[in-house]
Parts: structure tokens; C-alpha cells; sequence
């Protein structure tokens, strides 16, 4: 009866450890200590744009980010290869974070993150900042069109905490 007790408790943890990483995973990639890799799609990531060099910086935008679950501004207008310096301040009591990506990217990150809350993050499109801190994303803008950026710490993007990007052609 011992014996069975074992194999069945050890049988179990093996499933839920083998689900966990699973989960875990994205584009066949396994993370590192909880991180985890940004899915890039073709034609997404270039109109998305990509971290650029902070010496190519063009221009400063400050964006605020507070507990009313909200981003000021929400809405950031740029120029085709325009390279932006986004200088983020977490003026709240939580722990919030801008993430720049699509919109499908972005929802399924939130959906992941309420599974893994713990989850850090250590990409060039995004920061985490805990209250009262500050931060910086240097990024470069591809195409001409509208990207998305949004907190995703567990219920902040389900609660509005959401902004967009409108690129407009040179």
C-alpha cells in the first residue's frame, strides 16, 4: 500500500511538473528561470519595429503609468523609423510594466502571465517597474499602421491598462 502511495503521488507530480513547463513554453522555446521568449511573427515584428541603439534616439516620450489601471498618454504618435525613448514612471502602489507588441501578442502574454504571475521578464520591448521607479524602452518603429502597448501584470490588461503607437509614413 506504501509503495502505491509513492508511485501514485510521484506519478502526479511528474504530470503537473511536465503541464508547467509545457505551458511554459512558446515557439519550442523552454524559459530561463521563469522567463520567457517573445514569439516573433514575420510581418508582425516589422511593423512592431525593434530595440534600437540609445545614442539613434530621436525623441524622449514620458509615459506615466498609475493604478487606475491606465497609461498617459494611451495614445503616442511617431514617424516611420523614428527612434523614441519611452521614459516610463510607475507613479502607483503596484507593480506595473509597458510591453510593446501586437495585439494578439499582447493578449496571449496577459493570458500567460495570470497563469504565471512570478514571471520576469528581461526583453528590450518592455520594463518592469515597481512603485515609485523609473525606466527606460529605446525603440525604433517600422512600418506605417498602429502597435500596441499594455501592462500585463496579472488583471491590469484585463482592466484597460492598454495604449497604442500610431506610425505614420515619413
Amino acid at each position: 500500500m506504501k509503495n502505491f502511495k509513492t508511485t501514485t503521488i510521484t506519478a502526479f507530480l511528474l504530470v503537473a511538473v511536465s503541464s508547467l513547463a509545457g505551458a511554459a513554453m512558446q515557439d519550442g522555446k523552454t524559459p530561463v528561470h521563469g522567463e520567457h521568449q517573445h514569439g516573433g511573427h514575420e510581418a508582425e515584428s516589422s511593423l512592431i519595429g525593434k530595440a534600437s541603439d540609445p545614442a539613434k534616439v530621436t525623441r524622449t516620450v514620458t509615459v506615466d503609468m498609475n493604478d487606475t489601471m491606465r497609461f498617459t498618454p494611451a495614445s503616442i504618435s511617431v514617424k516611420e523609423g523614428e527612434v523614441i525613448r519611452f521614459a516610463v514612471k510607475n507613479s502607483g502602489k503596484l507593480k506595473h510594466e509597458m510591453v510593446i507588441g501586437s495585439a494578439s501578442e499582447l493578449k496571449e502574454h496577459a493570458q500567460l502571465m495570470a497563469k504565471f504571475p512570478d514571471m520576469e521578464h528581461a526583453e528590450p520591448n518592455q520594463v518592469t517597474l515597481l512603485p515609485g521607479k523609473t525606466g527606460n524602452i529605446v525603440w525604433q518603429f517600422g512600418k506605417a499602421g498602429k502597435v500596441d502597448f499594455a501592462c500585463l501584470q496579472p488583471g491590469h490588461f484585463e482592466a484597460g491598462m492598454k495604449g497604442q503607437v500610431v506610425v505614420s509614413a515619413k
